[in-house]
């Protein structure tokens, strides 16, 4: 029970800047750092890297084999 008051009391940080994550902009401390981190998303800075070979079994899957 101890160790759940001790992450209620430690403050969260902001991902972006580090400074303590306030209430209305969670997880950030503010509109800019949100701001930022949405610019990085769809700038693709944030992506998921695929291989050509996963998509293509992907597509197999979804179409349920090779389509002549």
């Amino acid at each position: 029970m101890a160790d759940t008051r001790q992450r209620q009391i430690s403050p969260k940080t902001c991902p972006i800047c580090g400074k303590p994550a306030a209430e209305g902009f969670r997880p950030f401390c503010s509109r800019r750092c949100g701001d930022v981190d949405l610019n990085r998303w769809l700038s693709g800075v944030y992506a998921v890297p695929v291989t050509e070979d996963e998509e293509e079994d992907e597509r197999r899957e979804e179409g349920g084999g090779e389509a002549n």
